[in-house]
């Protein structure tokens, strides 16, 4: 079984939940989460790593889970970007980055303001460049309860079946009950309903965290190992984004995991692990090599 520890980790203003698996003195993996999920989302893609001769690490972003929230209520990308960095800093050593969604950008972002940071970068059905229409259902999914919750566990269940349809529902609750916080008898999503934004607020905070000027230019920048990794059902990055990101690195690798949506590793973890672990050790192990 792979030895599992949490730690917390200074990242400026706040501190962020980490769980790491397998032994820290292999080449760590970072995997960080979309908006409005936690770190237990790639528990069983960090926990598979580690023991596989890598250190696998989960984070809670800023505002996630058991991380801080801002003490402000601010979540730009800057943000977000510079707690990878903290995070890579704290390892002592750079890792690869595997980022879904919010997490991956978040690392495109970090990686273009220090280009040294990673050993290799994993984008997870993201890209500077993504469908307006994917992101707005995610995000009205999102504020959709955030005020007011949910009355029980089965509540909850019963509005993400409906979000994703596509998936069977779990005969199991437990997973959902560590994306939810119960507060005065009502469970509500593990984020902060500032992450989101007043409705006044939300097209400035959607600018904040979606900007393909500044993120196509971190793309562009690029010269580590990259991989590309999208649903073949995504609404959220379509084939034209992904070959937009393609012509700005065209070292970076491509693979589709047929049947999936935007969630890919939730929707067919063994084929994103399967794509996963190659990259890895056909690019990383050998630039580690090379490294000496």
């Amino acid at each position: 079984m792979t030895d599992q520890s949490t730690l917390r980790i200074p990242a400026g203003d706040i501190t962020m939940a980490v769980d790491a698996f397998g032994d820290p003195s292999d080449p760590p993996v970072v995997f960080l989460h979309g908006g409005g999920q936690t770190r237990h989302s790639w528990k069983s893609s960090a926990a598979d790593l580690g023991g596989q001769g890598w250190y696998g690490l989960t984070v809670d972003l800023r505002g996630h889970g058991d991380s801080d929230w801002s003490p402000d209520g601010r979540y730009g990308m800057d943000r977000f970007a510079g707690d990878v960095v903290s995070l890579v800093d704290f390892l002592g050593s750079p890792p690869v980055l595997v980022g879904a969604s919010l997490g991956g950008n978040a690392s495109l972002a970090a990686i273009g303001g220090r280009p040294d940071l990673a050993l290799g970068l994993v984008l997870v059905d993201v890209s500077p460049f993504l469908q307006p229409s994917g992101t707005s259902r995610i995000r009205e999914f999102m504020v959709s309860h955030a005020e007011t919750g949910f009355g029980s566990l089965e509540e909850a269940a019963d509005a993400v079946a409906a979000y994703v349809p596509h998936r069977p529902r779990p005969r199991s609750l437990d997973g959902l009950r560590k994306n939810l916080r119960l507060r005065d008898g009502r469970y509500y999503w593990h984020w902060d309903p500032a992450f989101m934004g007043s409705p006044e607020d939300q097209a400035v905070q959607r600018n904040q965290l979606i900007d393909p000027a500044s993120l196509g230019a971190a793309a562009s920048s690029l010269r580590l190992p990259t991989l590309l990794v999208r649903g073949g059902e995504s609404d959220v990055l379509s084939v034209e984004d992904s070959v937009r990101f393609l012509e700005l690195v065209p070292h970076a690798e491509f693979a589709t995991v047929v049947g999936a949506h935007h969630m890919v590793a939730g929707d067919d973890n063994a084929v994103f692990e399967e794509v996963l672990g190659d990259f890895l050790e056909r690019r990383v192990r050998s630039r580690l090599r090379i490294l000496g």
